[in-house]
């Protein structure tokens, strides 16, 4: 599909935004969709904070927009508050949305570029190199170590999972459902790696030959967002929609558990230090459940902080991304939340990762930066 073509379904997903929103985003009427082509979904960060205020308690949160947005100028009073030292870089490629990031095989960061359709490297002395995914406006999600060596990345808008080695050669393999939007990824204990299907409300399995198996979940538009590798070895993912933890073995069998407090929608899953599965609730909260299904939650000190991604730190805390409240946020395992505010306003950021060097790297979607966080 021509870029082109992907500008025109922009405004259309800009303008259910200002619905939501109440506020307009732009002026004049989208032009028509091309024939025959199916619509995209509104991308899960739209969706989800759309969800969200529709609830009292959220009704002034202000939801991110589905494209990127022009870089700020920093704040001299988010600057006096940082601690640690956080540092950013533009992606070579603007706008460019990272989007998914992980450390890879080679000691580099490497993240999904979803406005550029390009796959980043990092280096942890701050060298970028990018590589064009070879399907039109696939729309990179999230990006994982497969257990190969290789990157493993989806491709939301396209319905199929990329490989990508060190050197830059790429593969593609497709997702058997169509309109599936995969996302979240993850290497699984059994040497394949896992991946959920938002839109196609399943869990896909895909071998590193590029065999793919798919599970239809228990529940319908569970709208699943993340998953994991948890200490039992079964794969945990985070069902936003209906404000559930899911567990799925390597074998297929489902198990759910229901997130006790009312309006949870959890996004980002990760094994914590404790060994018990962390999860960044966008209802304000970061929280973690038992393998046996025990919940505990902690408040984020905003409850429109919109919290996504989440991560284990270098310094045995959970570090968390506020979308909305402009932080990275470590976590205790006791709770203890203590929140550190990116240069640039309106940063969004967006999900995040150890680096080889010690240090944590965020992607910042809404300025085409990536934020170095260093401990």
């Amino acid at each position: 599909m021509r870029r082109s073509a992907r500008n025109v379904r922009r405004p259309l997903a800009m303008l259910a935004l200002a619905v939501a929103t109440a506020a307009p985003l732009f002026t004049g009427l989208p032009a028509a969709a091309a024939p025959f082509e199916r619509p995209k979904p509104l991308p899960p960060w739209v969706q989800i904070c759309q969800k969200l205020k529709r609830m009292p308690e959220h009704r002034h949160m202000r939801c991110p927009v589905h494209r990127p947005r022009p870089p700020a100028k920093p704040s001299s009073a988010q600057e006096d508050l940082l601690v640690p030292v956080v540092t950013e870089q533009l992606t070579p490629t603007l706008p460019s949305s990272p989007i998914g990031i992980t450390s890879g095989p080679d000691g580099a960061l490497w993240f999904t570029e979803s406005y550029a359709n390009k796959i980043g490297r990092l280096t942890t002395d701050g060298d970028f190199t990018e590589f064009t995914v070879p399907t039109d406006d696939s729309e990179p999600g999230q990006i994982t170590t497969g257990p190969d060596g290789a990157l493993w990345f989806t491709e939301s808008a396209a319905d199929k999972i990329g490989r990508i080695t060190a050197s830059g050669v790429f593969t593609e393999y497709a997702v058997p459902t169509a309109g599936s939007y995969p996302w979240g990824i993850t290497t699984g204990p059994d040497g394949n790696l896992w991946f959920v299907e938002t839109a196609g409300n399943k869990i896909g399995r895909i071998t590193p030959a590029g065999v793919v198996t798919e599970f239809a979940l228990p529940t319908s538009d569970a709208y699943p967002i993340q998953i994991t590798t948890g200490p039992d070895g079964n794969l945990w993912f985070t069902e936003s929609f209906t404000g559930k933890i899911g567990q799925i073995t390597t074998s297929g069998t489902f198990t759910e558990y229901t997130i006790p407090s009312t309006g949870a929608m959890p996004i980002g899953i990760v094994t914590g230090p404790d060994d018990n599965l962390w999860y960044a609730d966008s209802n304000g909260k970061v929280s973690n459940v038992t393998t046996d299904g025990d919940f505990t939650e902690y408040p984020v000190h905003n409850i429109d902080a919109f919290p996504w991604g989440i991560t284990n730190g270098p310094d045995g805390r959970l570090w968390v991304t506020e979308q909305l409240g402009n932080s990275a946020t470590s976590v205790s395992v006791n709770g203890y939340v203590i929140e550190h505010y990116m240069p640039t306003v309106l940063a969004g950021p967006f999900e995040i990762a150890t680096g080889s060097d010690g240090n944590l790297y965020v992607t910042e979607n809404y300025i085409s930066k990536i934020a170095k966080v260093t401990l």
